[in-house]
């Protein structure tokens, strides 16, 4: 990525209709006309984080032992609520893990392990920014997140989702160089797209600001009920034109989640009930992040969109 450049060009231009090259029509496994991922974020935050100068953790001075507490409800209670569901229903999670949790609540990533979910890193802690580190301070965390993923559950990271959505303007060439091959930074696109690095391989699978949990309920205010019909209405659309004939095919939808969001007792009921609805459609391949991508590579190529 180019500082101060108009276009971070980091992946072509192809048009959503229109024939384009790279836009080629095709089907995921089974026929399936849309991927569907569910991307549950496992994380720690700390009570009192190093302070950085250009992001404040908390909307108050530190400790913030309301806000530290209320997150902690994840992986305490709320985990298990959320993971219970989507094990019901057939959908394992693409855990994006702050890898401070293998040492904090390893409980909580030994659960996920155990129901066959893959794992990409979040950082370390969903506390400390990417803001101002230095290249040095970065290849840290990418070593520090394969290492210790791989000692907790035996898997070796294929995939990233930088701390609290904060980068520098290497951190993709850093993930590919270090062989992780897919990225969830990038919301540009409801397709996997290829990403241009310096080396290695690279793909932009579809994650989702606009039906993240996060987003639904602190940013859209979004009852449990209007957040649920929100995923049906999402899954709907993308599967409707990933089956078009003159359509883009092979669309994705991911759904981010934050335990301490859904698994709340209030929520959990409408959550289901989507879950419940996209499970029983039949148009779904449900499947984790990493399997997507190697169906995208083996079917489109290469050039894709």
């Amino acid at each position: 990525m180019k500082e101060g450049a108009p276009d971070p060009e980091l992946f072509d231009y192809h048009p959503y209709r229109g024939g384009s090259a790279g836009r080629e029509q095709f089907a995921w496994p089974g026929g399936k006309p849309v991927a569907v991922w569910v991307a549950p974020n496992l994380e720690y935050y700390e009570i009192d984080p190093p302070a950085n100068p250009q992001r404040t953790p908390w909307p108050h001075p530190a400790p913030s032992v309301v806000n530290y507490s209320h997150r902690d409800h994840s992986n305490r209670v709320s985990h298990w609520r959320m993971a219970d569901v989507m094990t019901k229903h057939g959908f394992p999670g693409s855990v994006s893990l702050s890898v401070a949790l293998c040492q904090h609540h390893p409980e909580v990533v030994a659960d996920a392990n155990e129901r066959g979910w893959e794992f990409f890193s979040h950082g370390i802690y969903n506390t400390r920014y990417s803001y101002g580190m230095s290249e040095r301070q970065e290849r840290a965390i990418i070593e520090d997140s394969i290492r210790a993923v791989e000692d907790a559950t035996g898997q070796r990271i294929r995939g990233w989702l930088a701390p609290a959505l904060t980068h520098t303007p290497r951190t993709l060439d850093l993930i590919a160089e270090y062989g992780l091959d897919y990225t969830c930074d990038l919301y540009h696109d409801d397709r996997v797209q290829e990403v241009k690095v310096a080396k290695g391989r690279l793909a932009s699978i579809p994650y989702s600001l606009e039906v993240n949990d996060h987003y639904g309920f602190f940013v859209y205010n979004m009852s449990p009920r209007e957040y649920a019909d929100t995923l049906v209405r999402q899954f709907e659309r993308l599967a409707e034109e990933g089956a078009r004939k003159d359509g883009p095919g092979g669309t994705v939808m991911c759904i981010p989640l934050h335990a301490y969001l859904i698994g709340q007792p209030h929520r959990i009921g409408p959550f289901e009930e989507a879950l419940e609805h996209i499970a029983s459609d039949g148009r779904a391949w449900i499947s984790k992040a990493g399997e997507i991508v190697d169906a995208w590579r083996q079917r489109a190529g290469s050039v894709s969109a």
